[in-house]
């Protein structure tokens, strides 16, 4: 099993600790000496105020916070999770991927989500009713952009006639891209046009929330990805989907970690065939992060 950490890119308000000149590479190199797989960044642009005041967050723009961790590191890998194709345009985000792919010596792992947010659409000029619409489009229109050949392409609100971008991704033909969200439609398009899954612990009472499927526990995550095999072989594909997940015993950083429920709950989730969980831990300041790092590696990593 391999552990993707959250870097702390949504505290702002602790600014001197985690804004600061060398925060973010000091932290990302740190989980990397650690042994964690990746770091991740959170993705929220312009957030509604509605939102904020009831539990949001804001966030560093997630490809130039991962641009200064990968500066600071050589091995981890720079994971989006997730970044919201739906608000951008597919060939500036191709651009922005395929760079910070370049200059991390092919690092990426590209987590991709329709969005949920309505007023932050509405702030982007993105439409939220053809978000899903518009998403399926972009996978299609960043595969095409990092062919690094001419691209013929007109989508919603936007018209290649005959353009190129290089140059394309370290990775070949792609970096790694991960689609998140719990739906039937998210696992669709995971198995269809991408190279992993990424749902989320959702209670029933929050699926209004956050506008995708409720999913509970281990054994409703092994039921969807039951239909997510036989979704793959109606369609012919072979190749295994990465699964990443978030196992229990968290709290978004914001409660102590209870080391023995995550350690029990990465071992359930092993055995119904997930690859990576991502994890967010403890701390408001740079040393208690660095401290819980170091924690969740002798009490967590070491054991899984």
């Amino acid at each position: 099993m391999r552990v993707s950490y959250g870097l702390p890119t949504h505290r702002v308000d602790c600014g001197d600790e985690f804004l600061a000149p060398g925060a973010i590479g000091e932290l990302a190199a740190a989980a990397e000496s650690a042994g964690f797989g990746a770091v991740y960044t959170t993705d929220h642009p312009f957030p509604g105020d509605d939102w904020l005041a009831h539990g949001g967050h804001h966030a560093l723009d997630p490809l130039v916070a991962l641009s200064f961790a990968a500066a600071a590191t050589s091995t981890v890998l720079l994971h989006t999770n997730l970044f919201v194709l739906a608000y951008r345009n597919p060939f500036l985000a191709a651009k922005g991927i395929a760079t910070l792919d370049v200059l991390s010596g092919g690092r990426m792992v590209v987590g991709l989500g329709a969005g949920y947010l309505e007023p932050e659409f509405a702030a982007l000029g993105a439409s939220f009713a053809e978000r899903n619409d518009r998403m399926d489009e972009a996978l299609a229109a960043l595969d095409a952009a990092w062919t690094g050949e001419s691209v013929t392409f007109e989508g919603r609100g936007f018209r290649a006639p005959a353009n190129t971008m290089l140059p394309r991704p370290r990775q070949r033909p792609r970096p790694p891209l991960w689609i998140g969200g719990n739906s039937r439609r998210a696992i669709r398009r995971a198995v269809e046009s991408a190279d992993g899954w990424s749902p989320f612990p959702n209670p029933v009472a929050f699926a209004a929330r956050t506008r995708t499927a409720p999913l509970e526990t281990a054994a409703d995550l092994a039921r969807e990805l039951g239909y997510a095999a036989d979704h793959a072989a109606r369609v012919g594909r072979t190749r295994p989907l990465t699964v990443c997940f978030i196992p229990e015993g968290l709290s978004m950083g914001a409660r102590p970690v209870d080391e023995g429920r995550v350690v029990a709950s990465i071992l359930e989730l092993g055995d119904v065939g997930v690859d990576w969980v991502s994890v967010a831990l403890p701390g408001a300041t740079r040393d208690a992060q660095l401290g819980a790092i170091d924690a969740f590696a002798t009490s967590v990593l070491a054991r899984v």
